[in-house]
């Protein structure tokens, strides 16, 4: 048996019939991919079972889109350390960010065994001290500890609810083009996190000028799962009911401050993860076959490169 957390009943069955698992194929697939992995003289990634079951189920157990994701996973983090987390983390820094409480993860899923919930606020932030990138970085410190520990997220995906009130330009400005797209190709081929619909909540003026950068980066499945609802929260409410928010938002889902004081708790704990991390990464040098065309991955002139993803 592999050594990994036993799902419950609930996520088993959802794992079995929409993520294609077999449990009794685990072993078989948790060591070809592994084996694979030992074939790649550039790739340095992590093998124990539950990182790459993890891997497996974003990927609905297609082999092939998984050893994709994970060399994308771990090119990505090598090359562009200042836009992924990966080598060298400051975590004192990101943690100082992360305390300001921009993203919050909510402790239950919606409707309590759908997929794990996440509250964004842009303008907790101030712009004038912080980059958006340096926010998205410090984000990153939760990201990894659910990518490893939140079976929820793995197997039934994230929603995510922004919540844009007081943004200022100064938030807007910070949102490149150029860094949109590099957040928006690692969501969709790099993470095993599947996202489930992004829905936009006190939307400003001008937002749609972002919006509208945002969105042709996405794949047509994706592109159907952004909500905006401007200030009409029974629009929000109609596919998130009320109770799923937290207090702070009339909501039965956890405070914000207790929220954040328990993942600070988790984000320390994690302090000797990211030491362990310089060990694993890319050497472009040492890829066989065909070289990672930047150039056209990121590249501002021509069309996005766009994967479907589930």
């Amino acid at each position: 048996m592999p050594s990994i957390r036993p799902l419950s009943p609930e996520l088993q069955k959802t794992a079995i019939e929409k993520l294609n698992e077999v449990p009794q194929k685990l072993d078989d697939d948790i060591a070809a991919l592994r084996d694979w992995i030992k074939q790649q003289p550039h790739l340095k990634a992590r093998t124990d079972d539950q990182f790459l079951v993890n891997f497996l189920r974003g990927c609905k157990f297609s082999l092939e889109r998984t050893k994709a994701k994970i060399d994308r996973f771990y090119t990505l983090r090598t090359k562009y350390p200042d836009f992924y987390l990966g080598h060298n983390v400051d975590v004192d820094k990101a943690l100082e960010i992360f305390k300001l409480g921009t993203m919050v993860i909510l402790p239950r899923p919606l409707n309590d065994n759908g997929p794990r919930l996440a509250l964004i606020r842009m303008a907790c932030y101030d712009p004038s001290q912080y980059t958006f990138q340096e926010v998205n970085l410090a984000g990153g410190l939760m990201q990894q500890i659910m990518l490893d520990e939140d079976d929820v997220a793995i197997v039934n995906g994230l929603i995510s609810i922004l919540d844009l009130s007081n943004v200022t330009t100064g938030h807007f400005l910070q949102m490149s083009p150029s860094f949109a797209k590099k957040m928006t190709v690692f969501q969709e081929e790099a993470l095993p996190l599947r996202p489930q619909g992004i829905h936009f909540i006190n939307t400003p003026s001008g937002f749609d000028t972002i919006f509208n950068m945002f969105k042709p980066m996405m794949s047509k499945k994706q592109q159907g799962r952004l909500y905006v609802h401007g200030s009409k929260w029974e629009a929000l409410y109609s596919q998130i009911p009320k109770q799923y928010l937290p207090v702070e938002y009339g909501g039965e889902n956890g405070s914000i401050p207790e929220l954040l004081q328990s993942w600070e708790q988790r984000i320390l704990a994690y302090r000797n993860y990211w030491e362990e991390e310089k060990n694993y990464g890319t050497d472009e040098s040492l890829r066989v076959g065909q070289p990672v065309d930047f150039e056209s991955l990121f590249g501002l002139q021509g069309s996005f490169r766009q994967l479907n993803v589930d």
